[in-house]
């Protein structure tokens, strides 16, 4: 074979096993933003079309390769668990697993609770509506060496309103009509070394941005993916119409398996 075809296998190689990573989906949370919709079931529950959003993350992970998932549960657990005992076709694909939280741990501390995590590995939340290619962001973060990669998007927020300003004497120095900002946001997708967990203590609660802060504060690398891909959390009613409408119209990325 030549060099170059042993390149080409070689990258294969590469590729396949980073798609075929361990993925921990946080699927514990109580979604009181979206109420009436999670008076009754776990918000990974809400439908997008006539699926669960957390089925429709969970097949565009399959999708991806990424057939070994954990789901972190907290909040109405035995509903989950419930639900995918009847989605059997879908579970026969997959390496399924579950760690329940006795209470609330944060988005970060909940994985002191998850065994086995002895290599790099994938985490996000379980109300994403995204597209995103698992496998490009876990090459991009090991070209990086980083501890922690943050997978970001580009978030436009307008202010409806007239905005001022002004000094110590109420004179008005400035008035900016319904300005815009544009930020880069968390997408709520993680790639982990499990290097990071030595920054957890069991049981402990910590929420994601302290663990970063922490990392930041001991000099560890953190860095950010930003992508274009098609994507929302469904956290409030207004982004839960939007991503209603966007899986009705590109229904085909997100899915299909």
């Amino acid at each position: 074979m030549s060099e170059s075809a042993n390149a080409t296998m070689s990258g294969r190689l590469r590729r396949k096993s980073e798609l075929t990573m361990r993925a921990v989906i946080l699927a514990g949370g109580k979604g009181t933003r979206l109420r009436p919709f999670t008076i009754n079931f776990p918000k990974p529950l809400v439908p997008i079309g006539e699926t669960p959003i957390l089925e429709v993350l969970m097949r565009r992970l399959i999708r991806c390769g990424i057939t070994d998932i954990t789901l972190a549960l907290g909040h109405m657990a035995e509903l989950i668990k419930t639900y995918f005992e009847h989605r059997r076709q879908l579970v026969e694909q997959i390496r399924l697993s579950y760690v329940e939280e006795e209470m609330p741990t944060g988005t970060a501390g909940s994985l002191s609770l998850v065994p086995g995590l002895e290599e790099t590995f994938l985490v996000m939340n379980g109300d994403l509506l995204t597209n995103l290619d698992f496998s490009n962001l876990v090459e991009h973060h090991r070209r990086q060496e980083a501890m922690l990669t943050i997978a970001t998007h580009t978030r436009k927020v307008k202010v409806d309103l007239g905005v001022l300003h002004y000094d110590a004497d109420y004179q008005i120095t400035g008035y900016l009509e319904k300005p815009e900002h544009t930020y880069h946001v968390s997408m709520g997708v993680y790639v982990y070394e499990p290097a990071v967990l030595k920054y957890m203590e069991p049981g402990e609660y910590l929420d994601f941005p302290d663990l970063v802060l922490r990392l930041l504060d001991r000099g560890e690398r953190v860095c950010a993916y930003p992508s274009d891909c098609l994507w929302l959390d469904i956290g409030r009613p207004d982004d839960y119409a939007r991503a209603q409408e966007l899986f009705s119209e590109r229904k085909e990325d997100f899915d299909r398996v």
